[in-house]
């Protein structure tokens, strides 16, 4: 039985579009169409400004939600392809949905989840590609749960030596977090800059932090919240 939608987009096709700083997007769930996107204005997130506010480090510091890399990339992006009362229909259609999900089986996509027991409650996702992250989307059903996850990301792309977190476009949301606007031309700089692999991959740097914290006789959640106090 033939799939009603064209085929994914391919993984090549993508990470090209990607290092010439375009993405794509649909109009609504069901388009088997994808427009590209290449903003004027663009919004990524300085590393070393990510602002971390008391209540968000006392939420990461104590643990209160189990954070994962990973784990369940098909239940994050599904997640955030659900309507929203400010968005009732989301650009995240099921054409890029299997799109993303093949980039993440070839290693280039990335989720970090936010769990509450066994409920999955906050998480993000995104794109990796030399020592750039360009983070699609973000969802959260709990107080700050999408925040400890950008917080995780943060932290996560510091230590694995990742240089440009992209936020595509800017929300008062992201410019609380320390989020900046910059000229697409700059953005393009920083992509040439950012060329070349990290000292280590997301996955690695998470099982990294993982071990550390046991050594240690430690919380995963106190060694991201001391990471990102040393610059916050």
């Amino acid at each position: 039985m033939h799939s009603p939608y064209p085929a994914p987009i391919p993984a090549e096709m993508l990470l090209l579009a990607y290092r010439s700083g375009i993405f794509p997007m649909a109009d609504r769930r069901d388009d088997p169409e994808v427009f590209w996107v290449e903003p004027r204005q663009r919004a990524i997130l300085p590393l070393e400004r990510f602002h971390l506010s008391r209540s968000l480090r006392k939420a990461i510091r104590q643990d209160r939600f189990t954070v994962t890399l990973d784990r369940d990339f098909v239940a994050v992006i599904a997640a955030c392809a659900q309507p929203r009362t400010d968005h009732p229909e989301s650009w995240i259609s099921d054409r890029i949905m299997a799109s993303y999900r093949q980039l993440h089986e070839l290693g280039h996509a990335h989720s970090i989840e936010c769990w509450d027991g066994e409920e999955l409650v906050g998480g993000l996702y995104g794109v990796a590609f030399d020592r750039v992250f360009c983070g699609e989307s973000m969802f959260s059903r709990r107080t700050d749960a999408s925040k400890v996850a950008l917080g995780w990301l943060v932290a996560l792309m510091r230590r694995a030596g990742y240089c440009l977190l992209d936020c595509q476009f800017m929300t008062e949301h992201l410019r609380s977090m320390g989020a900046v606007e910059i000229e697409q031309k700059q953005y393009l700089e920083g992509l040439a800059r950012a060329f070349g692999d990290p000292a280590m991959s997301l996955p690695d740097a998470y099982a990294a932090l993982l071990r550390e914290a046991e050594a240690d006789h430690s919380s995963s959640g106190k060694l991201i919240a001391q990471s990102l106090t040393q610059t916050s």
